[in-house]
This record gives C-alpha cells, structure tokens and sequence, in this order.
C-alpha cells in the first residue's frame, strides 16, 4: 500500500485496508473500538493489480487508486471512493493513463485538499511526474505533467494543513517536491533536496500551519527530518527499512510526532519527540512481538483521540493492533490480534 492504509472514518470506526491476489480489501470496526467485521471488496467485482495508493480527505472519505487491464488489453489507472467503512465502496472507475497509453508505470499516491478532490500522482514512462485531479463539481481535469527528471517508481502525496496538496519523490540527486501554490492550481515543481536518500523510505506529515516534515533514511541508515526550504536534520539511526509511519499527538501536554517502523529485529519501535524540534532527539523503544519479514506498520487515531498502531503481514493478512493507555507518558496495551 502507498499511503495511510490505517484509517479513521467519517463514522470514528478504524479500517484497514489490504491487498489480496486482484483486489482490495477493507476490514472494520463494527462500532469505534468495538470488534473487526471480516474483510470485504473495495471497489466492486473488477480485478486490478495489488499496487493501491489511499488517501483522506478531511470529509473522512476513503480514496483508492490502482491499475487494470481490461479485456482488450488496454492498462490505465482507476479510482474508488469509499465513504464509510463499513458500507461498499464506488466501483472502479477508469481515469485514463499518464501517458495516454501503454503500460504500468509506477505505484499511484492520492491526497485529498481542502474540498475534498482528489489528485492521483503516478510515474511517467520518462520519470517525470504526471497527475490527474477531480473536478470540483464531478468527472476529472485532464492528465498533466508535472516534470520531474529521475523519478523513482512510487511518489508521496500529502495535504498541508492549508488544505493544499503537496507531493514528494526521491531521484538520484535527492527529493523532488511540487506543492500548490493555489486552491485547485496544479502542483509546481520546487527546489529539490540535494541529498543522499535511499529509494522507497519516504513519509511525509503536515506538521503545522506552514511545513510539512518529510522523514527519509540517508545513504548512512540515518533517519532525517526535512522541511522545504531549510536544511535536513538528522534524528536518529533508522529502525529498519522502509518508510516510517508518523502521526502527531499530545504527550502530557506537548505537540508532539511519533514515528513508527518494523525493527531490524522483527518488532515495532517507535520514537517520539516535540513537533519541529528535531534537535530535542528522539531514541528507539521496541514493543510486540517479532513479526513477519513483509509486515508494515501504521498509526492513526482512533475515536477517542488515542493512538493506535498496527502492523500487517501482506501474504498473511495477519493484523496486530496495540492502544496508547489513559496514562501519562506513551504507555501502550498489549498487542492484540484482530
């Protein structure tokens, strides 16, 4: 999955989103905080290929994004929204391909702005950038590209607290970053990060009012902090590989992000620290039990505004969920399989 596949609904109930062999599938929360329904189809009875990207809109509405082929052999990009958890989702709806044709380029990414339309950023076949984004009204604009040189299969997409969308990719040379500079307008390629970042750890997190924090492993295993138009800093060494997930969230009063990855052990660990303050430091604490060598992690909020982390096994379909407890600190329950 690209994207938040941990998510609180409109409705406050948790979902999952996982892959199967040609499909989507969704658990949920029977009620908030309540027992898990089984898995159920997103996007109706059409096959895609397992490479979704999700994201929210602040209406709480579920977007999805992936490839199919049709019968006649013909690859494009398709979209679902789903509304509620628990109900069924839109069914797959074609939007067309990057380059007008040919075939899979990369893994999609979605953010939602402030109206709630969603934008779909995937790899060109040249590596640029391209993206098509929903009318205000209904139906799609036209697909655009971005630009971009070097683009390395899977973008990040993100919605600033502006209500703005932003969107992330490592290149040989470092990140590349295209941002809205108006409600609507196209993204705008920016400065890029001129930097050493391995290839598929980037998470981004609206952070405040002005930034958003991309977090990346360096080419020395460090996990570093950027915020466009400053310098990266260098937080601590990387639990493991892949991308960090980050959410923000008081601790006895204070802003504060909390990152989370699967250990090069096996467990989860996490590391938390005042929002924007890097040079505060932040360390590695490990908890649950060893998981599998394909598990990912997510946190999100459950509710009652609480933290919950999971972590997924992909060829299992094995789910881990864990709670922050009422307690000062960053107490968690015991991780509990649902």
């Amino acid at each position: 999955m690209n994207g938040d596949w941990l998510l609180r609904g409109r409705d406050g109930r948790l979902a999952v989103y996982l892959i199967a062999d040609d499909a989507v599938l969704c658990r949920a929360e029977r009620f908030p905080g309540g027992p898990w329904a089984a898995p159920r189809t997103v996007g109706g009875d059409q096959k895609i290929h397992p490479v979704p990207g999700i994201g929210q809109g602040p209406d709480g509405y579920a977007h999805l994004a992936s490839w199919w082929t049709t019968l006649k052999g013909v690859t494009g990009l398709v979209h679902s929204t789903h509304f509620r958890p628990l109900l069924a989702a839109l069914d797959w709806a074609p939007v067309g391909h990057p380059d007008k044709k040919g075939d899979r380029t990369g893994t999609p990414a979605v953010a939602v702005d402030a109206q709630g339309r969603a934008y779909l950023f995937v790899r060109k076949a040249d590596a640029g950038l391209g993206m098509i984004a929903q009318k205000e009204k209904g139906g799609w604009e036209p697909w655009r590209d971005l630009q971009g040189q070097g683009v390395q299969e899977a973008p990040v997409a993100v919605t600033a607290e502006s209500g703005r969308v932003e969107a992330y990719a490592t290149a040989p040379a470092g990140i590349l970053h295209w941002r809205q500079t108006s409600e609507g307008a196209a993204p705008v390629l920016q400065e890029p990060l001129r930097a050493p970042v391995r290839a598929g750890t980037l998470r981004a997190l609206a952070t405040s009012a002005e930034h958003t924090t991309v977090f990346y492993t360096d080419g020395s295993g460090d996990l570093c902090a950027w915020r466009p138009g400053g310098e990266p800093a260098a937080l601590l060494t990387a639990a493991g590989p892949g991308p960090v997930a980050a959410v923000r969230t008081e601790i006895d009063g204070h802003d504060c992000t909390l990152l989370a990855q699967r250990s090069a052990g096996g467990r989860v660990a996490f590391a938390a620290y005042p929002t924007e303050r890097e040079s505060a430091g932040a360390w590695w604490t490990e908890s649950g039990p060893p998981l599998p060598a394909d598990a990912v992690v997510a946190l999100a909020k459950d509710h009652q505004d609480r933290v919950v982390a999971a972590a997924l096994s992909p060829s299992t379909g094995a789910l881990l969920l864990t709670r922050r407890k009422d307690e000062p600190g960053l107490a968690l329950t015991a991780w509990q399989s649902v």
